[in-house]
Protein backbone atom coordinates (compact mmCIF):
# COMPACT_ATOMS: atom_id res chain seq x y z
CA UNK A 1 0.00 0.00 0.00
CA UNK A 2 2.85 2.42 0.71
CA UNK A 3 4.51 1.20 -2.22
CA UNK A 4 1.19 2.14 -4.47
CA UNK A 5 1.20 5.62 -3.05
CA UNK A 6 4.89 6.78 -3.48
CA UNK A 7 4.50 5.85 -6.93
CA UNK A 8 1.08 7.40 -7.86
CA UNK A 9 2.23 10.75 -6.13
CA UNK A 10 5.73 10.53 -8.47
CA UNK A 11 3.17 10.01 -11.37
CA UNK A 12 1.07 12.84 -10.16
CA UNK A 13 3.52 14.98 -9.85
CA UNK A 14 4.60 13.98 -13.39
CA UNK A 15 1.20 14.50 -14.75
CA UNK A 16 0.58 18.10 -13.47
CA UNK A 17 3.77 19.50 -14.25
CA UNK A 18 3.23 18.14 -18.03
CA UNK A 19 -0.21 19.89 -17.96
CA UNK A 20 -1.22 23.95 -18.07
CA UNK A 21 -1.04 23.48 -14.18
CA UNK A 22 2.50 23.73 -13.91
CA UNK A 23 2.19 27.36 -14.80
CA UNK A 24 -0.39 28.48 -12.53
CA UNK A 25 0.22 26.35 -9.00
CA UNK A 26 2.71 28.39 -6.93
CA UNK A 27 2.69 23.88 -5.55
CA UNK A 28 3.30 22.95 -9.22
CA UNK A 29 6.02 25.63 -9.34
CA UNK A 30 7.74 24.28 -6.20
CA UNK A 31 7.47 20.85 -7.92
CA UNK A 32 9.03 22.08 -11.11
CA UNK A 33 11.88 23.61 -9.05
CA UNK A 34 12.53 20.30 -7.31
CA UNK A 35 12.91 18.56 -10.01
CA UNK A 36 14.48 20.68 -12.45
CA UNK A 37 16.60 23.19 -10.22
CA UNK A 38 17.89 21.06 -7.80
CA UNK A 39 17.19 17.05 -8.88
CA UNK A 40 15.40 16.09 -5.98
CA UNK A 41 13.64 12.42 -6.14
CA UNK A 42 10.12 12.48 -5.27
CA UNK A 43 10.50 8.75 -3.65
CA UNK A 44 13.56 9.59 -1.95
CA UNK A 45 13.18 7.99 1.35
CA UNK A 46 15.87 9.50 3.87
CA UNK A 47 14.16 12.27 6.46
CA UNK A 48 15.87 15.98 6.14
CA UNK A 49 19.32 15.82 7.43
CA UNK A 50 20.08 17.05 11.15
CA UNK A 51 22.79 19.48 11.50
CA UNK A 52 25.61 18.92 13.51
CA UNK A 53 25.94 20.76 17.03
CA UNK A 54 27.84 23.69 16.03
CA UNK A 55 26.41 23.89 13.08
CA UNK A 56 22.88 24.68 14.59
CA UNK A 57 24.55 27.20 17.26
CA UNK A 58 25.73 29.10 13.88
CA UNK A 59 22.29 28.84 12.55
CA UNK A 60 20.81 30.12 15.62
CA UNK A 61 23.24 32.97 15.93
CA UNK A 62 22.33 33.71 12.05
CA UNK A 63 18.67 34.90 13.41
CA UNK A 64 19.72 35.53 16.94
CA UNK A 65 17.73 39.19 17.49
CA UNK A 66 14.67 38.48 15.67
CA UNK A 67 15.03 34.65 17.72
CA UNK A 68 15.00 37.01 21.29
CA UNK A 69 11.90 38.80 19.89
CA UNK A 70 10.05 36.16 18.72
CA UNK A 71 10.25 33.84 22.28
CA UNK A 72 6.75 35.33 23.75
CA UNK A 73 4.86 35.47 20.47
CA UNK A 74 5.71 31.42 19.99
CA UNK A 75 4.99 30.73 22.95
CA UNK A 76 1.02 32.34 22.49
CA UNK A 77 0.98 30.64 19.30
CA UNK A 78 2.03 26.99 20.48
CA UNK A 79 -0.81 27.66 23.38
CA UNK A 80 -3.58 28.55 20.86
CA UNK A 81 -2.43 25.81 18.33
CA UNK A 82 -0.41 23.18 20.40
CA UNK A 83 -3.92 20.88 21.90
CA UNK A 84 -4.68 20.69 18.15
CA UNK A 85 -1.49 18.18 17.61
CA UNK A 86 0.56 21.10 16.06
CA UNK A 87 3.78 22.19 16.63
CA UNK A 88 5.52 25.59 16.45
CA UNK A 89 9.12 26.20 14.88
CA UNK A 90 11.30 29.28 13.64
CA UNK A 91 13.48 28.57 11.15
CA UNK A 92 16.12 31.07 9.79
CA UNK A 93 16.52 31.97 6.13
CA UNK A 94 18.21 29.40 5.13
CA UNK A 95 15.25 26.92 6.29
CA UNK A 96 16.91 25.58 9.61
CA UNK A 97 14.32 25.31 12.41
CA UNK A 98 16.24 27.07 15.43
CA UNK A 99 13.36 27.12 17.86
CA UNK A 100 10.58 24.76 18.20
CA UNK A 101 7.62 24.17 20.53
CA UNK A 102 5.75 20.91 20.89
CA UNK A 103 4.04 18.68 23.19
CA UNK A 104 5.81 16.01 24.70
CA UNK A 105 3.46 13.55 23.80
CA UNK A 106 4.01 14.28 20.24
CA UNK A 107 7.51 15.02 19.91
CA UNK A 108 8.22 11.23 18.88
CA UNK A 109 6.42 11.57 15.92
CA UNK A 110 7.66 15.02 14.98
CA UNK A 111 11.27 13.73 15.54
CA UNK A 112 11.17 11.49 13.36
CA UNK A 113 9.23 13.39 10.77
CA UNK A 114 12.32 15.48 10.96
CA UNK A 115 10.36 18.36 12.75
CA UNK A 116 13.52 19.57 14.69
CA UNK A 117 15.72 21.74 15.72
CA UNK A 118 18.98 21.27 13.39
CA UNK A 119 16.81 19.77 10.17
CA UNK A 120 17.72 21.09 7.18
CA UNK A 121 14.04 21.95 5.37
CA UNK A 122 14.88 24.29 2.43
CA UNK A 123 13.85 23.59 -0.34
CA UNK A 124 16.89 22.96 -2.25
CA UNK A 125 17.47 19.88 0.04
CA UNK A 126 13.88 18.78 0.85
CA UNK A 127 11.86 20.12 -2.69
CA UNK A 128 8.58 21.43 -1.72
CA UNK A 129 7.58 22.10 1.65
CA UNK A 130 6.10 24.62 4.16
CA UNK A 131 9.34 25.77 5.37
CA UNK A 132 11.49 25.99 2.40
CA UNK A 133 9.03 26.80 -0.29
CA UNK A 134 8.03 30.01 1.96
CA UNK A 135 11.32 31.11 1.92
CA UNK A 136 11.61 30.35 -1.81
CA UNK A 137 8.60 32.30 -2.40
CA UNK A 138 8.79 34.74 -0.01
CA UNK A 139 5.20 35.07 0.96
CA UNK A 140 2.49 33.10 3.82
CA UNK A 141 1.50 29.74 2.46
CA UNK A 142 0.49 26.26 3.30
CA UNK A 143 1.90 22.85 1.61
CA UNK A 144 -0.99 20.39 3.01
CA UNK A 145 -0.08 16.62 2.67
CA UNK A 146 0.16 15.75 -0.28
CA UNK A 147 1.28 18.71 -1.87
CA UNK A 148 4.54 18.28 -0.25
CA UNK A 149 7.08 17.24 -2.91
CA UNK A 150 8.68 14.03 -0.82
CA UNK A 151 6.20 11.11 -0.78
CA UNK A 152 7.69 10.34 2.67
CA UNK A 153 6.49 14.18 3.57
CA UNK A 154 2.51 13.57 2.85
CA UNK A 155 0.82 13.05 6.14
CA UNK A 156 2.25 16.66 7.18
CA UNK A 157 0.44 20.06 6.61
CA UNK A 158 2.80 22.59 7.07
CA UNK A 159 1.20 26.42 7.20
CA UNK A 160 3.95 29.45 7.50
CA UNK A 161 4.73 32.57 7.21
CA UNK A 162 8.04 34.77 6.37
CA UNK A 163 10.25 36.89 8.41
CA UNK A 164 11.78 39.67 7.52
CA UNK A 165 14.55 41.56 9.57
CA UNK A 166 14.34 45.83 11.45
CA UNK A 167 15.93 46.45 7.58
CA UNK A 168 13.18 44.24 5.65
CA UNK A 169 15.21 41.58 4.68
CA UNK A 170 14.20 37.84 4.48
CA UNK A 171 15.48 36.33 8.00
CA UNK A 172 13.42 33.54 8.59
CA UNK A 173 10.05 31.41 8.60
CA UNK A 174 7.30 30.97 10.94
CA UNK A 175 5.93 27.31 10.92
CA UNK A 176 2.68 26.10 12.51
CA UNK A 177 2.85 21.92 11.03
CA UNK A 178 0.93 19.07 12.04
CA UNK A 179 0.26 15.77 11.02
CA UNK A 180 -2.65 14.85 11.96
CA UNK A 181 -4.88 13.60 9.31
CA UNK A 182 -8.20 14.97 10.83
CA UNK A 183 -6.76 18.39 10.01
CA UNK A 184 -9.79 20.30 8.22
CA UNK A 185 -9.60 23.26 5.43
CA UNK A 186 -11.69 25.70 8.46
CA UNK A 187 -8.52 24.55 10.62
CA UNK A 188 -5.68 25.33 8.43
CA UNK A 189 -7.59 28.61 7.61
CA UNK A 190 -7.28 29.49 11.61
CA UNK A 191 -3.95 28.50 11.79
CA UNK A 192 -2.96 30.37 8.83
CA UNK A 193 -4.89 34.25 10.62
CA UNK A 194 -2.57 33.23 13.71
CA UNK A 195 0.87 32.49 11.77
CA UNK A 196 0.63 35.51 10.24
CA UNK A 197 -0.71 37.56 13.10
CA UNK A 198 2.42 36.03 15.42
CA UNK A 199 5.20 36.88 12.55
CA UNK A 200 3.84 40.40 12.24
CA UNK A 201 4.30 40.52 16.31
CA UNK A 202 7.79 39.65 16.27
CA UNK A 203 8.89 41.53 13.40
CA UNK A 204 7.69 44.90 15.06
CA UNK A 205 8.75 43.98 18.35
CA UNK A 206 12.18 43.47 16.74
CA UNK A 207 11.85 46.15 14.42
CA UNK A 208 11.43 48.39 18.11
CA UNK A 209 14.23 47.09 19.66
CA UNK A 210 16.55 47.53 16.72
CA UNK A 211 15.65 51.57 17.18
CA UNK A 212 15.22 51.96 20.61
CA UNK A 213 15.43 55.51 20.52
CA UNK A 214 13.78 56.37 17.61
CA UNK A 215 10.28 57.95 17.12
CA UNK A 216 8.20 54.90 16.05
CA UNK A 217 5.08 55.83 13.33
CA UNK A 218 2.54 54.07 12.28
CA UNK A 219 1.80 54.04 8.60
CA UNK A 220 -1.02 52.35 6.49
CA UNK A 221 -0.03 49.35 4.40
CA UNK A 222 -0.63 47.92 1.06
CA UNK A 223 -2.98 45.32 3.27
CA UNK A 224 -5.45 46.06 5.56
CA UNK A 225 -5.05 45.77 8.78
CA UNK A 226 -1.07 45.29 8.48
CA UNK A 227 0.16 48.57 8.71
CA UNK A 228 4.30 49.36 8.37
CA UNK A 229 6.35 51.28 11.02
CA UNK A 230 8.97 53.95 10.00
CA UNK A 231 11.46 54.56 12.39
CA UNK A 232 12.48 58.68 12.76
CA UNK A 233 15.45 60.84 14.47
CA UNK A 234 14.97 63.77 16.26
CA UNK A 235 14.91 66.04 13.47
CA UNK A 236 12.23 63.56 11.21
CA UNK A 237 14.63 61.97 9.12
CA UNK A 238 13.80 57.98 8.02
CA UNK A 239 16.23 55.63 10.08
CA UNK A 240 14.14 53.11 9.52
CA UNK A 241 11.41 50.97 7.45
CA UNK A 242 9.47 47.77 7.55
CA UNK A 243 9.31 45.66 4.46
CA UNK A 244 5.68 46.69 4.58
CA UNK A 245 6.92 50.76 4.97
CA UNK A 246 9.37 49.96 1.93
CA UNK A 247 7.57 48.21 -0.56
CA UNK A 248 4.22 51.17 0.21
CA UNK A 249 6.60 54.01 -0.19
CA UNK A 250 9.56 52.94 -2.37
CA UNK A 251 11.50 52.98 0.69
CA UNK A 252 15.46 52.03 -0.05
CA UNK A 253 18.67 51.49 1.76
CA UNK A 254 19.95 54.28 -0.42
CA UNK A 255 17.47 56.56 0.09
CA UNK A 256 17.70 56.25 3.83
CA UNK A 257 21.65 56.78 3.94
CA UNK A 258 21.19 59.99 1.45
CA UNK A 259 18.73 61.37 4.35
CA UNK A 260 15.07 61.02 3.58
CA UNK A 261 12.68 63.11 5.21
CA UNK A 262 9.54 61.47 6.91
CA UNK A 263 7.35 64.06 5.10
CA UNK A 264 8.91 63.41 1.35
CA UNK A 265 7.94 59.50 2.11
CA UNK A 266 4.58 60.37 2.87
CA UNK A 267 3.79 62.77 -0.16
CA UNK A 268 5.42 66.03 1.02
CA UNK A 269 3.33 66.00 4.16
CA UNK A 270 3.91 68.28 7.05
CA UNK A 271 4.24 67.34 10.64
CA UNK A 272 0.81 68.38 11.65
CA UNK A 273 -0.22 65.39 8.93
CA UNK A 274 2.89 62.78 10.01
CA UNK A 275 1.03 63.17 13.49
CA UNK A 276 -2.77 62.90 11.77
CA UNK A 277 -1.86 59.80 9.79
CA UNK A 278 -0.76 57.99 13.06
CA UNK A 279 -3.51 59.23 14.90
CA UNK A 280 -6.11 57.92 12.28
CA UNK A 281 -4.05 54.74 11.88
CA UNK A 282 -5.37 54.02 16.02
CA UNK A 283 -8.53 54.86 14.91
CA UNK A 284 -9.05 52.91 12.40
CA UNK A 285 -7.90 49.73 14.43
CA UNK A 286 -10.08 50.90 17.20
CA UNK A 287 -12.94 51.16 15.18
CA UNK A 288 -12.26 47.76 13.85
CA UNK A 289 -11.87 45.91 17.13
CA UNK A 290 -14.95 47.58 17.96
CA UNK A 291 -13.29 49.43 20.56
CA UNK A 292 -11.37 46.41 22.29
CA UNK A 293 -7.88 48.07 23.05
CA UNK A 294 -6.09 44.62 23.28
CA UNK A 295 -7.23 43.66 20.01
CA UNK A 296 -6.31 46.80 17.97
CA UNK A 297 -2.50 46.72 19.64
CA UNK A 298 -2.70 43.50 17.88
CA UNK A 299 -3.85 44.96 14.94
CA UNK A 300 -1.60 47.47 14.66
CA UNK A 301 1.78 44.97 16.37
CA UNK A 302 2.46 47.28 19.60
CA UNK A 303 1.42 46.36 23.07
CA UNK A 304 -1.48 47.49 25.20
CA UNK A 305 0.22 49.50 27.28
CA UNK A 306 2.18 51.24 24.06
CA UNK A 307 -1.33 51.74 22.67
CA UNK A 308 -2.58 53.60 25.67
CA UNK A 309 0.17 55.67 25.62
CA UNK A 310 -0.14 56.96 22.10
CA UNK A 311 -4.05 57.46 22.51
CA UNK A 312 -3.51 59.66 25.05
CA UNK A 313 -0.53 61.60 23.54
CA UNK A 314 -2.48 62.08 20.26
CA UNK A 315 -5.89 62.51 21.87
CA UNK A 316 -7.47 59.20 20.43
CA UNK A 317 -10.82 58.22 22.52
CA UNK A 318 -11.86 54.59 22.62
CA UNK A 319 -15.02 54.36 20.83
CA UNK A 320 -18.39 54.00 22.70
CA UNK A 321 -19.97 50.29 22.61
CA UNK A 322 -23.50 49.63 21.82
CA UNK A 323 -26.09 48.14 24.46
CA UNK A 324 -26.15 44.72 22.26
CA UNK A 325 -22.22 44.53 22.11
CA UNK A 326 -21.38 45.68 25.62
CA UNK A 327 -23.78 42.58 26.87
CA UNK A 328 -21.62 40.30 24.77
CA UNK A 329 -18.57 40.93 26.66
Amino acid sequence: MASNFRNDHAARIARVLGGSMAAQSAVAASWQRSLVRYHLDPLEAKPPRILSGWELRDARQSIEPLLHAAQVSIDRLFQAVGDAGCCVILSNRNGIPVERRGTPADDKIFSQWGLWTGAVWSEEAEGTNGIGTCLAESRPLTIHRDQHFHARNADLSCTVAPLFDHMGKLAGALDVSSCRADLMEHHIGLVAAAVADSARQIEALNFRRAFPRARIVLVEGQTPGAPGLLALDCDDLVIGATRTARLTYGITDARITALLPAQEVLAGETEDDLTDAERNALRRALARAKGNVSAAAAMLQISRATLHRKMKQLGVQRPKRSPAELSQI
